[in-house]
């Protein structure tokens, strides 16, 4: 079933877990931001091409190249050098992106046993660091050259860590028990 339909219908449900008395105070998700660092496209800019390539075929939107801002000479960064790149998922673009992680990428992982409730900020929006790309199935293993991690971060409108973690919870999100 599609995450955004799961989500309507659950609406009720988690208005009344949360005890708003108005069903448009429910949390809902504003955004999702995808962003992986490519420190080695500093020596070769092949490198970042091909992380370009694959945000793309993962988020199924043009990734931003995310620039250096400011110089660290320890890593050989100069400020404005191209170090990563990012994508913000918002609408159904967002809701199938989520479906995916939650029902194929997650359950894919090596060793897993489940999300860390912890990962929640004080305003309800919750980040997740994933160490393969190789985990999403629009992901060649032949075609790749290395293996690149990535931050996830979702956006909701709740007022805070434990509103979150019951609308994320209320979707199928795999948290620890």
């Amino acid at each position: 079933m599609y995450l955004k339909e799961v989500y309507k219908s659950k609406k009720k449900e988690i208005q009344t877990k949360l005890g708003v008395k108005n069903v448009m105070e429910v949390p809902i998700l504003n955004k999702v931001t995808i962003n992986m660092g490519v420190g080695e496209a500093i020596n070769d800019k092949k490198h970042l091409d091909n992380a370009l390539e694959q945000m793309a075929l993962i988020a199924g939107q043009k990734p931003q190249i995310t620039y250096a801002k400011k110089s660290i000479s320890t890593f050989k960064i100069r400020e404005g050098f191209p170090i990563g790149c990012k994508v913000t998922l918002r609408k159904d673009k967002m809701w199938a992106f989520l479906d995916r992680l939650i029902h194929i990428a997650i359950p894919r992982i090596r060793d897993f046993r489940g999300l860390n409730s912890n990962s929640f900020d004080a305003f309800g929006n919750f980040s997740l660091g994933i160490k393969e790309q190789i985990i999403f199935p629009e992901i060649d293993f032949d075609k790749i050259d290395t293996i690149r991690g990535m931050d996830i971060s979702i956006t909701t409108s709740a007022r805070n860590k434990e509103e979150g973690l019951t609308v994320l919870k209320s979707l199928g999100f795999p948290f620890k028990k």
